[in-house]
């Protein structure tokens, strides 16, 4: 496109936007604009979970709570010939909604062993060794105190990093700390999801039924074979993943799994590469401005790209080559991360944090094994944990922090990393189902633990010197 001496390329493209949108469009776009960085904001999404929590709390503590609970124990099911899914609604969203939460969680993992901080090996070495103490010390310390009880059972709820919450206390925090810290809270928080998934799959499964388990292993193979014939379509995906969802749900294995299994076959090689993408993007930027530049000498030539086809061609193709140059796990794991942390999380939430409690209950609840195995495992295994096992590491000479990073700072992630929240609360829905009063007591410790650890981790990372040296 030509442009006279006068003219910037910021003026042209400020002249450009003029053309193609209309006062009201420009204004409606000055108010929505700050709603979309909010929404895009790293806190947003920890601010709209602790929102549903406190929501929950309160609920069980009005004349409302019966309506709540009536809600969430409402059936809710479809019936195909023998098969009948029926379940509850809170069932629905712990084994339904929860298993695309574990279905991103898996795109997260492959991504994170194939391109993130956990494909640099010495890198990794602490980021694991931090992950597996900060499973096992929680974990020891929670079946210690229940050890010979019928409780026993709930250790696997210590065991997790809530990564929403976590990473918003990193970013309350801002530029005071290295943006090294938010990768390794990350990279350790989806080990813990490892963790914690093969914990589900192999100690909280009571019957599996064979023939619907095979079922979901053959549909697995499918998709993995899709995977190697090069379809990236997600549709193929999507259907064989519900019914992977379908059978394990079936099979007595906790239907969330399938969310893990699933994503691991989802594709991580574009269909073509960085050298392909450049050549034929600039051949279509070329051709797209000749193309302009042949209207712009028409007298009477069009605002309106929908009248020039050939110019909306070239678009449409522009668009087809981006998307053959993008892997589909980037672009799907993208495309699921505002509805899960912006509507599934907080969903659960609203379901599963209701926990009433008096001031005398509260008092209870300390003398109990439960409340005293998740609140030490969370708040002191961690710590212990991940700093230990994460400084043995370094100490052993098997691998190094960040440069930006010191112990200091894993310190500081041991203790956000006893936000267990999302997937404790999950865990002991699958500990005490059928026992309501340990489970309040098991969620009442939960929240509190998890409060305790998100204060302590945010004044202990406030007190380490910024990157100027201050306070």
């Amino acid at each position: 496109m030509t442009h006279s001496k006068g003219q910037t390329k910021d003026s042209v493209e400020s002249a450009d936007a003029e053309r193609f949108s209309n006062p009201l469009e420009r204004k409606f776009d000055e108010v929505v604009s700050p709603f979309e960085d909010f929404i895009h904001d790293s806190t947003t999404a920890s601010g709209i979970l602790l929102i549903c929590t406190i929501i929950a709390l309160i609920l069980v503590h009005t004349p409302w709570a019966e309506v709540y609970q009536t809600l969430l124990h409402t059936d809710l099911g479809i019936t195909f010939g023998d098969l009948t899914f029926r379940k509850s609604l809170l069932h629905w969203i712990n084994e339904g909604l929860m298993a695309l939460f574990f279905f991103m969680i898996g795109l997260e993992i492959k991504r994170e062993l194939l391109a993130g901080e956990l494909r640099d090996i010495r890198r990794s070495i602490p980021v694991v060794f931090a992950s597996i103490g900060g499973m096992i010390v929680p974990a020891l310390i929670y079946f210690i105190f229940n050890t010979g009880t019928p409780a026993s059972h709930g250790w696997g709820m210590t065991m997790a990093t809530d990564t929403a919450f976590a990473v918003g206390v990193l970013a309350l925090l801002g530029g005071r700390v290295p943006a090294a810290l938010a990768a390794f809270l990350v990279a350790l928080a989806i080990i813990d999801d490892i963790g914690a998934v093969l914990v589900i799959a192999v100690f909280y499964t009571q019957t599996i039924v064979t023939s619907y388990l095979l079922l979901a292993v053959l549909l697995l193979a499918v998709l993995a074979l899709f995977n190697l014939l090069g379809i990236r379509s997600p549709t193929p995906y999507f259907i064989g993943g519900g019914l992977v969802w379908a059978m394990m749900l079936q099979s007595g294995v906790h239907a969330t799994v399938a969310g893990i299994l699933v994503a691991l076959t989802v594709p991580a090689r574009p269909r073509h590469g960085p050298y392909w993408f450049l050549r034929h993007a600039r051949r279509l930027i070329k051709e797209f401005e000749n193309l302009e530049q042949r209207k712009q000498q028409q007298l009477n030539h069009t605002d309106n790209i929908l009248a020039e086809g050939d110019q909306h061609k070239v678009v449409e193709l522009v668009q087809d080559t981006a998307y053959k140059a993008t892997t589909p796990l980037q672009l799907w794991e993208r495309s699921l991360e505002n509805p899960v942390a912006l509507l599934i999380l907080p969903v659960f939430a609203l379901a599963n944090a209701g926990v009433h409690i008096s001031p005398d209950e509260l008092l209870a609840m300390f003398s109990d094994s439960i409340t005293l195995g998740v609140v030490l495992g969370l708040m002191l295994g961690k710590v212990t944990g991940i700093t230990g096992c994460c400084w043995l590491a370094i100490k052993s000479g098997f691998g190094d922090l960040p440069p930006a990073m010191n112990i200091k700072h894993v310190l500081g992630i041991g203790l956000l990393g006893g936000m267990g929240f999302t997937m404790s609360i999950f865990i002991a829905g699958l500990s005490f189902g059928h026992t309501p009063e340990q489970l309040q007591i098991a969620k009442g410790a939960i929240l509190i633990a998890s409060l305790l650890a998100g204060i302590c981790g945010y004044i202990w990372l406030r007190m380490i010197p910024g990157k100027n040296g201050k306070q």
